[in-house]
């Protein structure tokens, strides 16, 4: 069973019942370890204080708040859990919302939200409801020493939380706009035509992160004794008419797989968009 991250009791109305929470996905990454150049030997990291000069053991470290320049007040663990507010214990849902109005920009975390055996029928009647309906749960909830506003939606089998972004946290960037005047309407046309002619089931098993397939490879190598091979760069081209790329480009789409694998080294003659349609072809059959 999957190592609980928060328990505590879903509420909504007068109806309450106890949950748990288990992260829902974590990034995979090929990790490295810090070595002494001069004889590969492991480095550790030591903390420091500045004042004695001499390294300190984490047992002598407490946590201050810098309110001005070098003068911190000193908060103990058991003053921060004084403090706690009441969605430590609870999580409560504050409202309803259409699941369609909720910009994926503020999602930030998943988990799996799991019934403890006492309720599990107020939580079956849950996921029901929100399967049903459309609607996601806005609830509030504090864990890893910060209070998240979070949304509750259907999985295919059980309820999914996310936590949420605050609007302050969006960050509006001025130059992040798009002037769709610059569109005309036979390229939207075309356009639109490669990407429904590229369009598929969305099947996650086939997307590979061909990064760190790469880095394990290169890692195989090196300890086998061989060299190195480096990954071909892609090659660009600058676009130059846009309705011939777009052409060339669903022209290329519509062509069996072989002929695709054949045609490659076409694609990049034409607009960015060409590109698309082998690596999509290329992504599906690792």
């Amino acid at each position: 069973m999957a190592t609980s991250v928060w328990r505590g009791h879903l509420t909504f109305g007068l109806v309450s019942f106890p949950v748990r929470l288990f992260s829902a996905a974590r990034s995979e990454t090929v990790s490295f370890n810090m070595l002494h150049k001069s004889d590969h030997s492991r480095i550790k990291q030591v903390i420091f204080c500045q004042a004695e000069e001499k390294a300190v053991p984490r047992s002598e470290l407490v946590k201050g708040f810098e309110y001005e320049k070098d003068k911190y007040v000193i908060v103990e663990d058991e003053e921060i859990k004084k403090v706690a507010p009441k969605t430590a214990k609870a999580m409560e849902i504050l409202e309803f919302v259409k699941s369609a109005d909720v910009d994926p920009i503020y999602l930030e975390s998943s988990y799996c939200m799991a019934p403890e055996e006492a309720g599990e029928k107020p939580y079956a009647l849950l996921f029901e409801v929100l399967r049903k309906s459309g609607y996601t749960g806005i609830a509030k909830i504090a864990m890893h020493n910060r209070e998240h506003i979070v949304v509750l939606r259907p999985g295919d089998k059980g309820i999914l939380l996310h936590t949420m972004y605050y609007a302050d946290e969006i960050r509006k960037v001025d130059e992040f706009r798009t002037n769709t005047e610059l569109v005309k309407e036979k390229e939207l046309a075309l356009a639109t035509m490669l990407v429904e002619s590229l369009a598929a089931e969305f099947e996650p098993n086939k997307y590979k992160d061909t990064y760190r397939e790469n880095l394990l490879q290169m890692i195989e190598t090196k300890k086998a004794g061989l060299e190195v091979v480096e990954t071909p760069a892609p090659q660009f081209a600058p676009v130059i008419d846009i309705m011939e790329a777009l052409k060339k480009s669903v022209e290329m789409a519509r062509k069996p797989v072989k002929a695709e694998t054949q045609a490659a080294p076409q694609a990049a003659e034409g607009f960015e968009l060409a590109a698309v349609a082998p690596k999509r072809k290329r992504t599906g059959t690792r």
